[in-house]
């Protein structure tokens, strides 16, 4: 049994994170990599016309789109971004995402 503090995911292990978090249809999966207490990573799998609606956070985020197009729309600014591609999300600016396509993301939030 894993205790709070122990990975979802196995250490010294090659993880091919698109093959670790499936599409569902019309709706949006999240899968936790990492939860620490200075942070977490998470996958994401949007299905084409998901998205998370416009919200903020005290902390810096990474998003790094591992497969598809995604857009993130930062302080009103809209970002489209490619597989291969990431943005750093500013601390206490309002953000949001948005999938024209289906697509997979990965999520670091430093706290």
């Amino acid at each position: 049994m894993k205790d709070q503090h122990e990975n979802p995911f196995p250490t010294s292990e090659i993880l091919v994170f698109t093959d670790e978090v499936e599409y569902a249809g019309g709706g949006i999966v999240s899968k936790q990599v990492l939860k620490k207490e200075h942070g977490n990573v998470t996958l994401f799998a949007f299905d084409r016309g998901e998205g998370l609606s416009e919200h903020s956070s005290p902390y810096e985020a990474l998003v790094q789109v591992i497969e598809g197009v995604g857009e993130i729309i930062i302080g009103g600014k809209r970002y489209r971004l490619h597989s291969g591609e990431s943005i750093i999300m500013p601390a206490n600016v309002p953000h949001a995402v948005a999938a024209p396509e289906r697509f997979k993301m990965l999520l670091t939030m430093i706290r």
